[in-house]
């Protein structure tokens, strides 16, 4: 495993330089490709604390803790795992960490006597997702990201760490802070060829590839090959950001004994899809063959067609019931379908 940059044979991402909230409503966050945006926060407060070094990045984390404040959420994974937080071996029951609630400062009180005792193989510490109005107050006005995204910020905070191969179903941008972080990306249609995992005994939420991007058992997953020849690489220092659509999956792995990301997640539009996938998979996927053909066409033409919108336009427009444009009405009307029918007997 090696912490050298990536082949520069190897695909890069997109990169453009910081963007307004209209260009970035407009060009960025319609085309659906991941982005990198250089310097987009180098204005950031909490990146000029960055550059004095990990003690006064530490120092300057601190100075959001609160008295009684909630603790975050912190991931811990001894040396042997090198930073890797997955799961423990094959039998895929555990996993390689685990959780515990810490104040703010006692973690990067921590981080920085890892730093600066020269530890070799420290504990790998992992802040995950620790919201600023609840961790960090203040910490928005102080770092605001100014692109009409509605959401909060959310700080992920440790030392040399790898996140599994994994997507979100949130729109997403991440804003490195302090460290540098390499995203690797693979897009939706190389599911197939990424070995996901299972899909309700999980990391932190959304099934993860089985596969290590920094030492793939070719062997045992042959068709990750393919999926490395789309791989997109992203190598990110403080101030810069990265857009990543919904559905990509990112492998990230972070460098350094002091990191700090944040990141924004909104319009939550897939979360519903997944579970749909999930139903789809008890009532569609075991069906005989014919009789799974018979039901395609009905997801194709009701859910996957360009049209599908308009599949019910034969209709008059008040008996189109659930069928209907998307509204607040026509939610609450599916939702109260699938409850009636989900407890029939």
């Amino acid at each position: 495993m090696s912490d050298l940059p990536p082949p520069a044979t190897q695909r890069r991402v997109a990169e453009r330089s910081a963007v307004d909230a209209a260009t970035f409503a407009r060009e960025v966050v319609t085309a659906y490709r991941p982005v990198v945006l250089r310097g987009q926060v180098a204005h950031w407060d909490a990146v000029a604390a960055a550059a004095g070094g990990d003690r006064a990045m530490a120092e300057y984390l601190a100075g959001f803790a609160t008295p009684g404040g909630k603790p975050l959420d912190v991931m811990i994974a001894p040396p042997e795992a090198e930073g890797r937080f997955f799961y423990a071996d094959d039998t895929l029951t555990g996993f390689t960490f685990h959780r515990q609630p810490v104040p703010i400062g006692a973690l990067v009180a921590e981080l920085l006597r890892f730093s600066e005792s020269g530890t070799e193989r420290p504990h790998a510490l992992y802040a995950n997702a620790a919201t600023a109005p609840e961790h960090l107050p203040g910490w928005e006005a102080a770092n605001p990201l100014a692109l009409g995204v509605d959401a909060p910020a959310r700080l992920w905070i440790g030392n040399a760490t790898r996140i599994a191969t994994h997507y979100d179903t949130s729109i997403n941008i991440a804003c490195v802070v302090a460290g540098r972080r390499r995203f690797t990306l693979f897009p939706p249609e190389q599911l197939a060829n990424l070995y996901v995992g299972p899909l309700d005994h999980t990391m932190a939420g959304p099934p993860s590839s089985m596969v290590d991007p920094d030492a793939p058992d070719l062997t045992r997953y042959p068709r990750f090959a393919e999926a490395l020849t789309h791989a997109e690489v992203a190598e990110l220092g403080p101030g810069d950001a990265i857009f990543i659509p919904p559905i990509w999956w990112h492998h990230v792995r972070a460098f350094g004994r002091l990191n700090v990301l944040v990141n924004y997640w909104w319009e939550h539009r897939s979360s519903a899809a997944f579970l749909a996938l999930v139903h789809a998979i008890e009532a569609v996927r075991d069906l005989p063959l014919a009789e799974k053909a018979a039901w395609r066409s009905w997801y194709d033409h009701l859910v996957f067609a360009p049209d599908a919108a308009r599949a019910a336009d034969h209709l008059p427009e008040a008996a189109r019931g659930i069928l209907g444009a998307t509204s607040a009405e026509r939610t609450g009307k599916i939702r109260q379908f699938l409850i009636r029918m989900l407890q029939r007997p």
